[in-house]
């Protein structure tokens, strides 16, 4: 791994010297320009419209618009002192719980790992975090820019999150269209949480996929080896109006279907009653088990 980060985590006097390291990758598919008329590919130019000639990265700097056409500027050092990325430490102000924090302010995740003779501080910091349950809220600066920093164990590995300050999460009353305090149908509802319960699974990431980078790949393949693809169109979903109808086809459509069990499984010993089906739970049928007659004894009793 590259390492895009050295610094240390410091709690009281505690100073734990790391590295960071990215642990998500991007794999989007990249697209380049081209130029439709001769198939060629287009390059961004660094321009410069009053000199009318290409600029080199070290001829760039950085300013703020604060009027039109009028700027400050800012060499690298400054930025750096303003940001506090000078001192590369990741201070940690609070240990709170995980589950305190919403998933909005995270933003992206990275490994810690011991750097030169903090193997010991940070084995301490991670068993300590780990008996305690809690995670430490901290600060830092990554590429000039100062934020947030939610401070973890994952597994065997101290993990930084990156996050928003709360003044950068927009406020829910600025989303538009939310709806008001209308009353929501009973039977409705029950058949709402009776298809969430169908489809309620304990989470696994590793059965979720990027279907469209995957038909992506598929298709540049295709078009490397020269073969015509055309896509069919999907069509396109009308807006439902019968929830009721909607509710009751995609609890259909996620129950087990029921098979013939064949003659070994129909020696076994009866089974519970099925679940209620869903007419029957929005109805509120009362569900009860077919009583079950006893089998007389054919064995006569021996006489005294």
């Amino acid at each position: 791994m590259h390492t895009v980060w050295k610094g240390a985590i410091s709690f009281g006097l505690v100073h734990v010297p790391v590295k960071m390291f990215s642990a998500t990758e991007d794999k989007d598919i990249s697209m380049r320009y081209i130029h439709k008329e001769c198939g060629s590919p287009l390059s961004y130019v660094r321009k410069c419209p009053v000199c009318d000639k290409e600029v080199e990265w070290e001829e760039i700097g950085k300013g703020y618009e604060y009027e039109k056409g009028k700027f400050v500027m800012f060499d690298k050092e400054e930025l750096e002192q303003v940001s506090g990325q000078a001192d590369k430490n990741i201070v940690i102000l609070d240990f709170v719980d995980l589950q305190e924090i919403d998933p909005i302010y995270f933003q992206k995740t990275y490994y810690l790992s011991p750097d030169q003779a903090g193997s010991n501080a940070y084995k301490l910091l991670m068993n300590a975090m780990k008996d305690t349950g809690k995670i430490g809220i901290a600060q830092i600066s990554i590429r000039s820019k100062s934020s947030l920093a939610a401070i973890r164990v994952l597994d065997e590995c101290l993990a930084v999150e990156t996050m928003f300050y709360p003044d950068e999460i927009r406020p829910i009353a600025q989303v538009p269209n939310l709806p008001g305090q209308e009353e929501v149908k009973e039977k409705e509802l029950t058949m709402a949480k009776m298809l969430i319960e169908q489809l309620s699974t304990p989470f696994d990431a590793a059965k979720y996929t990027d279907q469209y980078r995957e038909r992506l790949l598929d298709l540049i393949q295709h078009k490397v080896a020269g073969e015509e693809v055309r896509i069919a169109p999907t069509q396109p979903q009308t807006n439902v109006v019968d929830l009721m109808a909607a509710l009751q086809a995609s609890i259909e459509a996620v129950q087990p279907v029921v098979t013939d069990p064949g003659p070994a499984a129909k020696k076994r010993p009866a089974r519970k009653p099925a679940a209620p089906t869903a007419q029957q739970a929005v109805a509120g049928e009362n569900i009860s088990p077919t009583p079950v007659k006893k089998k007389r004894s054919t064995t006569k009793r021996k006489e005294t």
